[in-house]
Parts: structure tokens; C-alpha cells; sequence
């Protein structure tokens, strides 16, 4: 298998007609490409030989980067596909590669899913094709980011919540409230973090919703100007007492271990890493509710090798494969099946579909709002992305 560098990661969505996003990619955060992605399988052949898996850094391990992870090469053996891997780092850039027509499989996050679908460039599968996709959790089945008009797009992988981190030391009792890194973030001037993202505009606008229901806030990436006017002053508001951005999570896990970060947006994985190194830190999912991702594994539209892309697809979905995967990335697993594999499913509220109502999962804001309004139009990723730089400074 053949790998190149990784990348530090992460994002996913929420839901919308194809033609609203295919609006979404004519305004320029895709080029190219149609809104025609064909037909799904109705039977398979013989396997190919090989396999290219365009995905996030730490989803296809063959043991070259630690011998004790490898979930690749049981795969090449059972299926005689040889498998090739680029990672990338962002959805932009999986977005950009898959317009070479040189990848089979994507990892999408749901802030890239349905932009690829508007595109053309990914194409609906037939899960009767994929025989570990009946075990997969219900409440990742059949959603916005993964399937359109009732047809699936991909094989969910696995997902995540985005929690409130805290130092204990300065936080003997757990916050309940992003209100912490918000209203009350100036109590922590320059020991505050944030996710580096456009994306991030919607956990303001999660607190938002609770805090200000005067603005009508019903879906996070759903906002019309004035309610993600409300978010961006919000954000810069908060701008004064950021001390650090991040993306990177070593740099998250870095700032909270030197104490340089005391409170901020974090997932379960960074905590699991500063547990296991002692360092004073805990993670809240805050009354509020959050934001989080719910990855897809999706079939290139002009896939070269869709037989051993759909072997991939139910492969990664198998128990252990996929216990595998997400236990080394650090997210709750797709199924109750895969757990048996694993002895943190617990930590990551795997299959509790009550925490799972609480988080909403990364979408890419498009004009045609989500929340079913159409008296008004809402501002799309594009839109977010200047705000985002504005919010910077």
C-alpha cells in the first residue's frame, strides 16, 4: 500500500435538496462537475486488483506507520485489491482531488458529502451490495449529509461530538454552558481556544439558539444575514480572548498540557490522550447541545474499480475493521457490533442515540435555508468563509 504524509483533520453536515447544493458548488466551492452522479450498482463482478482511497489521516492504516495497526492488509488479502491512499487534511482539498477522477473511495465529513453529490462526482450505492451496512446504527442511516431524496450516498463510518474541554484545576466543578468560551470567556482572556474553521460560525450559532431564541435560530447552518450577523459578533466578541486557534489537535493537546489553554472546544480523543498523560483536564457535552461529524465512505461516479471499492465499503463497515479504524481516530463506531471489538465505546456514547439528538452534525450553509424557511434567503459557505477572515481579523 503506498501512503502519503498525513495531515491533521477534521469536519461533517445537515441536509438539503440536490439542487440547492448544486447552487451551493455553481457559487464556487467546487468546480466543475455535473449534479449527475448515475446509477448505482445493481450486481457485482469480479474484483479488480486494486483500489485508491482518497481519506482523512489515521482511516486507512497498513501498519507503516506502527506495525500494531493495521486494518489494510487483511483486506488485500481477502480481497486480492491492492490498496492505495492519499490523506488530506481538509474538505477543500478532498473536494479539489476528487475532481481528478483519480480516486475510487472518499471519506467525506459532512461538510463535503453533498457537495460532492451536487458535483456528480460521487454516486449513489446500492447497500442491498453491502452486507455489514444492516448493522450500522439507525440514527446514522438515511440522513441529510449521507443520502438525497430517500437514496443512500455512502456507508457511514463513524462520528464524534465537539466537547467543552477544561482544566479541573481552574474549573473544580464541570461548566454546563459554552457560555465559558462566549458571554463568560473574558474571565479566561488568553486562555481560551477554538476550532480554526468557517464551520465553527455554527457552534456560535448553537449557543445562540439557546441563549437569544429571539433570533429564530432552528439549524445552526441555517442562517439568514442577520442571524449570522449575530454569530460573527459574537465570534469577535469572543476574538479578544482567544489565545490560540487550532486545527491541529497535537497543538490543542500541547496548550493544555503547558497550561497555556485553560477552556475551549475540544474532542473526546484529545482528552483520552491528556488523561492517559495526566494532565488536569475533563470534557463536557454542555447543556447547550453541540456540533459534531458523521464521516460517509462514498463510491467515485467514474470509480475505475467500483467492485473492490464496494469490497472497501463493506469491509470498513465490518465489526472489526471498523472498531479498528475509529478506535485508532478516536469517535464512537458505526455500530453496537463493532464495540465488541473495542473497550471504550462507553467513553464515546457509542449507540446512544439520545446524546447522538444533541449534536449536529457538520452541513455545508447553502442560500436555500435548511430549516425550511422560504421567505428569506440564508447565507452560504462562501459567505461564512469571508466572515470567518473577518472574525480573524
Amino acid at each position: 500500500m503506498k501512503r502519503t504524509t498525513h495531515t491533521a483533520r477534521r469536519g461533517a453536515t445537515v441536509g438539503l435538496a440536490i439542487a440547492s447544493i448544486a447552487m451551493l458548488t455553481a457559487c464556487g466551492t467546487t468546480s466543475g462537475g455535473g449534479s449527475d452522479g448515475g446509477e448505482a450498482a445493481t450486481e457485482l463482478g469480479e474484483m479488480e486488483g486494486q483500489v485508491s482511497l482518497l481519506a482523512w489521516p489515521g482511516y486507512v492504516e497498513d501498519g507503516s506507520n506502527d506495525p500494531a495497526v493495521d486494518w489494510v492488509t487483511p483486506f488485500e488479502e481477502d480481497t486480492g485489491c491492492e490498496v492505495t491512499t492519499k490523506t488530506f487534511g481538509t474538505s477543500d482539498e478532498a473536494l479539489n482531488l476528487m475532481k481528478t477522477g483519480d480516486y475510487d473511495v472518499v471519506s467525506a465529513s459532512g461538510d463535503a458529502s453533498l457537495r460532492l453529490v451536487a458535483a456528480g462526482d460521487v454516486a449513489p450505492v446500492n447497500t442491498d451490495l453491502i452486507p455489514n451496512y444492516e448493522n450500522i446504527y439507525p440514527f446514522l442511516k438515511d440522513q441529510a449529509w449521507n443520502s438525497v431524496d430517500g437514496v443512500a450516498y455512502g456507508v457511514p463510518h463513524g462520528y464524534g461530538a465537539n466537547l467543552l474541554m477544561y482544566n479541573t484545576e481552574v474549573f473544580p466543578t464541570a461548566p454546563t454552558s459554552w457560555d465559558v468560551v462566549f458571554d463568560g470567556s473574558s474571565e479566561y482572556a488568553g486562555q481560551v481556544t477554538a476550532y480554526d474553521s468557517p464551520i465553527y460560525i455554527a457552534d456560535a450559532a448553537v449557543y445562540l439558539m439557546a441563549h437569544n431564541p429571539e433570533l429564530g435560530i432552528e439549524n445552526p447552518y441555517s442562517l439568514d444575514e442577520e442571524q449570522l450577523a449575530a454569530a460573527v459578533d459574537l465570534l469577535k466578541q469572543q476574538r479578544e480572548n482567544i489565545g490560540e486557534y487550532w486545527s491541529d489537535y497535537l497543538k490543542e493537546i500541547q496548550a493544555f498540557t503547558t497550561g497555556d489553554t485553560v477552556v475551549g472546544t475540544s474532542w473526546q480523543v484529545i482528552e483520552n490522550v491528556l488523561e492517559s498523560e495526566g494532565v488536569a483536564t475533563d470534557v463536557v457535552l454542555p447543556e447547550e447541545g453541540t456540533t459534531g461529524w458523521s464521516d460517509t465512505w462514498m463510491i467515485a461516479s467514474e470509480s475505475k474499480n467500483p467492485n473492490c471499492a464496494y469490497a472497501w465499503l463493506d469491509y470498513i463497515a465490518s465489526p472489526e475493521a471498523n472498531a479498528a479504524a475509529t478506535s485508532y481516530f478516536g469517535e464512537a463506531p458505526s455500530s453496537d457490533e463493532a464495540c465488541e471489538y473495542r473497550e471504550d465505546c462507553e467513553a464515546y456514547h457509542a449507540g446512544d442515540a439520545d446524546y447522538a439528538s444533541q449534536i449536529w452534525y457538520w452541513s455545508t450553509p447553502i442560500e436555500k435555508c435548511l430549516d425550511g424557511r422560504t421567505d428569506v434567503q440564508c447565507t452560504d459557505y462562501a459567505a461564512w468563509t469571508e466572515a470567518w477572515q473577518e472574525i480573524k481579523g
